[in-house]
């Protein structure tokens, strides 16, 4: 029995359950941050080495840390001799790949890495027992997830394939994607409302602050509203924009307006239509900034445009920065940066911090942002505070965009893992984190996430929240700036959710009339 080779951790009930179904069927997992997939992982593993000794585990994740990671989990909960486990990294020659892929019983890989070596013909997929593609989310479209599926149901002489997610999204047409892709015969959704879930938690607690848009940055979205119209109305009289004017629309606008030119379509309102579209889309942005952002950060963006006008970069920006909207929202974010006035949510989430560090000096916080910028501000700001160690915790782009600091150029993979021991082991208190925080990565428990902004995906706000609220009492606390997309994105992200489920529980029953079907037509074939 698997349980008999764990080492040091002994799975839940609702762990046990989802294991059996995994051991009899494809299986995707979806589990909030900190439930335990991993364990599943694990024991499934066993169960198949078990059953095909001669054969070996392939363990895919889409970043290297995630990999080694899981890696150093596996090599943790199993008995030292129990299995040949290796890393698969690019700075591997390929020959020695070769080889090790030959010798090893457990391969833990990004996606890229043996999508090469398959379409290289290093090694094939045929003695693979097990297929385990961590943040399934992404197996969609050409994400190598795709490609390496499909050629193991090819190859595989004893197929099993087990996905795991946090979140899968929200949309049914998204998910009945994602389980073709990966030929999942059964789904085991959990939250943190499940009856077999909910003993294993702790309590969590929600707070969402509502905060009004100043009326001394009203001038400055006005006039960049005036301005942003201006653009729209361009382009739908160019009758190229006939939907929304946000933000994902424009951008699809742009991708197709470039692809109609790049197709050889010389027709000069083509030009002109991709000029007003790349200005809406810098207004839209610069309008996300002010809104919901800092004052430094919409700061920082205005001047770089004035910059790229002045280095005549574009026809486009030079007209768009010498109109008199631009020139007075330029001149008003001078005035107001003079006077040291930034947006309320600065001050706000200062307040909040010092206040859960006061009642428990022991206290961790991940503070979640959309833009590194936000969150280069915000832990210079948040370090002026005596009892606050922040830092600031981002991917490995290197590209600057607005405030001129050394921490905003990124962090490559040593330094994150750095931080995420020191934030560990206490030195650090609180992490001032984008997007990758958010995705799989081991960060510690907190007593408190809190999101600078909300987030419309349904994914990212499960994998935020499930940084707490797991083995402690957990606090969630969102900022939300009236009348502005914060708004609109707080309510759609919990429709979102709420919509996954409901578009789970049909994929569910759907592939189980599938499942009876094929088990009744089988039965038909016996007697015939």
């Amino acid at each position: 029995m698997e349980t008999e080779f764990l080492k040091g951790v002994s799975p839940r009930e609702y762990q046990k359950r989802i294991f059996e179904t995994c051991r009899k069927k494809n299986c995707l997992v979806v589990l909030p941050t900190g439930l335990g997939k991993t364990l599943v992982a694990l024991m499934l593993s066993i169960e198949r080495l078990e059953k095909f000794p001669d054969e070996k585990i392939l363990f895919l994740a889409p970043t290297r840390p995630l990999a080694e990671q899981h890696l150093r989990y596996f090599e943790k909960h199993l008995p030292e001799l129990f299995a040949d486990m290796q890393l698969f990294t690019g700075s591997v020659f390929a020959k020695e790949r070769k080889k090790i892929w030959h010798n090893s019983n457990m391969i833990f890989s990004t996606p890229q890495c043996i999508a090469n070596d398959l379409k290289n013909n290093l090694y094939n997929l045929s003695e693979v027992c097990l297929l385990i593609e961590d943040e399934a989310h992404r197996c969609l479209k050409n994400y190598d997830y795709n490609f390496i599926a499909k050629e193991y149901k090819e190859q595989a002489r004893n197929p099993r394939i087990l996905g795991l997610t946090a979140s899968p999204g929200s949309e049914i047409s998204r998910i009945k994607d994602i389980c073709k892709n990966l030929s999942i015969e059964e789904v085991e959704l959990r939250t943190r409302e499940s009856l077999d879930v909910k003993g294993y938690l702790q309590e969590l607690e929600f707070e969402k602050i509502m905060i009004d848009f100043p009326k001394e940055l009203e001038e400055i979205r006005n006039a960049l509203k005036i301005l942003f119209n201006r653009y729209v109305e361009e382009l739908r009289s160019r009758h190229v924009l006939f939907g929304n004017a946000n933000k994902i629309e424009l951008i699809n606008l742009q991708k197709r307006i470039s692809g109609t030119i790049g197709r050889g379509n010389k027709n000069w309102g083509y030009y002109l239509a991709a000029s007003a579209c790349a200005q809406a889309i810098k207004l839209q942005h610069a309008l996300e900034l002010l809104e919901t952002q800092t004052l430094n950060g919409f700061h920082q963006y205005i001047k770089k445009l004035s910059e790229e006008a002045r280095k005549e970069k574009s026809k486009g920006v030079v007209a768009l920065v010498s109109s008199s909207e631009f020139n007075f929202i330029s001149n008003k974010t001078s005035e107001l940066m003079a006077k040291k006035f930034e947006h309320p949510k600065v001050q706000k989430l200062s307040e909040l911090i010092k206040s859960e560090i006061e009642k428990n000096p022991m206290t961790k916080i991940i503070v979640f942002m959309q833009f590194r910028d936000t969150a280069s501000l915000i832990s210079k700001i948040l370090n002026e505070i005596p009892e606050i160690k922040s830092k600031i915790f981002v991917g490995q782009t290197k590209k600057i965009s607005g405030i001129n600091s050394k921490e905003n150029t990124g962090l490559n993979q040593k330094e994150q893992k750095k931080i995420i021991s020191d934030f560990s082991n206490g030195d650090l208190n609180v992490l001032c984190a984008t997007s990758i925080g958010e995705e799989g990565l081991d960060i510690p428990e907190v007593n408190a996430v809190i999101f600078y902004e909300p987030v419309a995906s349904a994914i990212r706000k499960i994998q935020r929240a499930g940084r707490t609220a797991r083995l402690m009492k957990g606090k969630i606390i969102v900022l939300v700036t009236k009348k502005t997309r914060d708004e609109n994105f707080y309510y759609v992200s919990r429709s979102r959710e709420k919509k996954m489920h409901s578009a789970i529980h049909d994929i569910r029953e759907d592939l189980e009339k599938k499942s009876k079907k094929n088990h009744k037509q089988e039965s038909m074939g016996k007697w015939f």
